[in-house]
């Protein structure tokens, strides 16, 4: 999952929350400078990561796109669902995206100086591009994958993976609504 999806399983927990946001940048085991509450949602972030990647309907969404995306294929499946997670926001929560979104960035903003840098930089330009809900548009993860494909390495092609999206929606769409509900319970028993 996507970033939308990880604070929306984060809770209402401000410390978890960060934690989940950065989970990606903080590597390895070792993360004790960090308070209780951050390691609870850098442990989240992975367990989420780990129950994701696992589970079959990703596989099967992953597996659309791996012939022509190779390892990239993960990452495109994070963000297509997100894209559903926001344009299906109203069926999964009672507030708008767009108030969801302004109280995530603030509450990132106030805290950014204890993030890992690489963090603090995706933040700047997630508030800049208003990330979070311009993933319920087409051309918002167009937008997305263009600055992936810009930061990879190799040659991913993740800026042609819009296309795939509209050539397939409705089964990528399927897919995400049978899975979201199963990674929506396992992240609440892990709160709980």
């Amino acid at each position: 999952m996507n970033y939308l999806a990880h604070f929306y399983l984060s809770g209402n927990n401000v410390e978890i929350i960060i934690g989940n946001y950065i989970g990606d940048a903080v590597k390895g085991g070792n993360f004790s400078n960090y308070s209780n509450g951050v390691r609870q949602g850098i442990v989240l972030h992975r367990k989420i990561d780990a129950f994701t990647d696992s589970h079959e309907i990703v596989k099967e969404s992953k597996a659309h796109l791996r012939k022509k995306y190779r390892h990239y294929a993960g990452v495109i499946v994070d963000v297509f669902y997100d894209h559903f997670l926001a344009k299906n926001w109203d069926g999964y929560s009672d507030e708008l995206l767009d108030d969801f979104s302004k109280k995530m960035y603030l509450l990132l903003e106030k805290r950014k100086a204890t993030f890992p840098y690489k963090s603090q930089l995706f933040l700047q330009y997630m508030v800049a591009n208003n990330i979070l809900v311009n993933y319920a548009k087409l051309q918002g993860i167009q937008q997305v994958f263009n600055g992936l494909a810009h930061r990879t390495k190799f040659d991913s092609k993740m800026e042609n993976a819009v296309h795939d999206l509209k050539k397939d929606y409705e089964i990528y769409e399927k897919e995400f609504q049978a899975f979201f509900p199963e990674l929506k319970n396992y992240a609440s028993d892990l709160l709980a």
